[in-house]
């Protein structure tokens, strides 16, 4: 049986009859496999529309140890209390990250979610549960990468390579930042969003097939549109909204190399 195969049926069943010490053990070899990037959350697929597919499977493994343990006291010392499952004490860190990769603290990666080589996720930087970032990005500090791992199915936020996130951006709901885009600080991106693209006159929302996708090599700035109505209108409303003022040229390329200083 595989390993796909052991965490369905485990995940199936009721956690009161469940074989714990052979569902414990389906989940250890996840999170060992999950640790060297041998298995992921989602990954690249030429099959998919938006060119990533989510693998369900690894959710629910996620999700089953949370069922499987048990609340337990990993303080470290007197004045640092820390307490969580069993199945999910706080990872020891060693050298044998992904290459290049620099983790400036208080920083925090959640179950699940994957980093590649050569990227820089800076101080107050959230990368959320199942959140797939890629090749020398650099996640400002204070931005949140959003996590999900239910509904099971869905994608999770997904940063390509080569992006740059600009400090206190929050990126949620399955949005996918194409390589090379670079997000201005303080810029949010929701499945509500509406991307306003000033170089293609054109709209970017999310469907309901596919997610809001940022293109490739976008600059995105947060800006605001006025609101329709007569009294949004008598009162000058408007509403916050992303905005794509340009695309990335080697101006724009030589200020997202901050964190070259730092290697």
């Amino acid at each position: 049986m595989t390993l796909k195969d052991q965490i369905e049926l485990h995940y199936a069943q009721d956690v009161k009859t469940i074989d714990k010490p052979s569902a414990l053990r389906a989940f250890n070899e996840l999170k060992f496999f999950l640790n060297g990037g041998e298995v992921r959350a989602a990954n690249r697929s030429s099959e998919a529309k938006n060119g990533w597919i989510v693998h369900g499977w690894v959710k629910k493994g996620i999700l089953l140890g949370f069922r499987l343990g048990e609340l337990t006291d990993f303080s470290e010392k007197e004045h640092f209390h820390y307490f969580d499952k069993s199945t999910y004490p706080l990872k020891r860190l060693t050298t044998d990250v992904a290459k290049g990769v620099v983790i400036m603290p208080p920083a925090y990666i959640n179950v699940g979610a994957y980093v590649d080589e050569g990227t820089m996720i800076d101080s107050h930087a959230l990368v959320g549960s199942c959140a797939q970032v890629g090749k020398r990005v650099h996640l400002s500090a204070a931005c949140q990468i959003g996590g999900v791992l239910e509904p099971i199915g869905a994608l999770p936020v997904i940063i390509e390579d080569d992006v740059f996130v600009g400090g206190q951006c929050g990126v949620y709901e399955g949005t996918i930042v194409r390589r090379r885009a670079v997000l201005g600080a303080g810029v949010v991106l929701t499945g509500s969003s509406r991307l306003f693209d000033i170089p293609n006159k054109r709209i970017y929302t999310r469907t309901k097939d596919s997610p809001l996708i940022i293109p490739e090599g976008a600059v995105v700035v947060q800006g605001s549109r006025s609101l329709e109505g007569t009294f949004a209108t008598s009162n000058g409303l408007s509403i916050s909204t992303p905005i794509i003022i340009k695309y990335r040229d080697e101006k724009t390329d030589a200020s997202t190399a901050l964190e070259e200083s730092l290697r």
